[in-house]
């Protein structure tokens, strides 16, 4: 006759152990794929930093060699800082001109598109009022708008205007190319600021001009800055539309003439100078971005936490 033997049944000590040694093996499986997909972030921000990195360190390499140098060695040291290149660019390709053009409709762009694109983003995101869906989403739908689309009947616009071949022209269609871009992001932080302190404001006598150049805007100063930056580096890199209203040669901006360098030095062999262009085009955005690099990545952190 055969006996049948019990199992023995698991204490309570016996269970915790076993959910103790499965919650382990559970967090050593998420810890190595968090470092596994930490290595592979690793590596691709280690190829794109390689991708954007070596073409602008052969550019400005290439500023100082001459022809030769240029086809013959163009992954070597160049034998000597040949300034020259850049004063000939400067000079006689006239990327000076060019380069103030930049500076003087970038300016003008960048002051009317964060003056106006911080007003309409305040109202629109502190305010209720009928409507106020209907102008944020028209300002967004600017965002899917390509701007090519829009070229033929904007010329005419800015003819009409009287404005055509004039950087006023130039920058009132910048502002209100960069305005859909400032409005998005403006609103979703002014979204975040304290509402207690505006109405502390109120309650002080603030009237709602003075609440918001006075108290809101220097709380949204972060945002404001990231915005700011990449508002410069799109005006700043422009070409279709200065290409469209400004065809007088002396008003030119950067990129236009950038472009004709390039056309020319085919013809002229002077590859040098059009290098020695394209860095004096690059080196200010460069300069900008690592000023203000913690407050861009501020702003925009700041403005996802919050």
């Amino acid at each position: 006759m055969t006996t049948k033997t019990d199992r023995p049944t698991p204490g309570p000590g016996t269970t915790r152990k076993l959910t103790a040694a499965a919650g382990k093996g559970r967090d050593r499986r998420i810890k190595s794929e968090v470092r596994l997909f930490s290595r592979l972030g690793h590596v691709a921000l280690l190829a794109w930093a390689v991708i954007v990195i070596v073409p602008v360190l052969w550019t400005f390499l290439a500023s100082f060699k001459n022809t030769t140098e240029i086809f013959s060695s163009p992954w070597t040291l160049p034998a000597e800082l040949r300034w020259e290149n850049w004063g000939r660019a400067w000079t006689e390709a006239r990327v000076g001109r060019y380069f103030i053009n930049s500076v003087l409709v970038v300016a003008g762009g960048v002051f009317g598109t964060m003056l106006l694109g911080s007003m309409a983003a305040y109202v629109l995101a502190r305010y209720k009022f009928v409507g106020n869906r209907l102008i944020y989403y028209m300002f967004v739908s600017g965002l899917a708008f390509p701007v090519f689309l829009a070229l033929v009947p904007l010329f005419f616009v800015v003819k009409n205007l009287g404005l055509l071949d004039t950087h006023i022209g130039l920058v009132l269609v910048y502002i209100a190319y960069s305005l859909p871009f400032t409005v998005f992001f403006l609103a979703a932080f002014f979204k975040t600021l304290p509402t207690s302190v505006a109405e502390a404001g109120m309650i002080d006598g603030c009237s709602h001009t003075r609440l918001f150049f006075q108290v809101m805007l220097p709380m949204a100063k972060p945002g404001l800055i990231s915005v700011a930056i990449f508002n410069i580096i799109g005006q700043w890199s422009q070409y279709q539309l200065p290409l469209v209203l400004l065809p007088d040669k002396d008003k030119w901006v950067l990129t236009q003439g950038i472009a004709e360098i390039s056309v020319n030095a085919g013809y002229q062999a002077d590859w040098a100078g059009l290098f020695a262009a394209l860095t004096m085009a690059i080196l200010p955005m460069i300069i900008i971005y690592a000023i203000f690099q913690r407050q861009i990545q501020g702003g925009l952190t700041a403005g996802a936490l919050k």
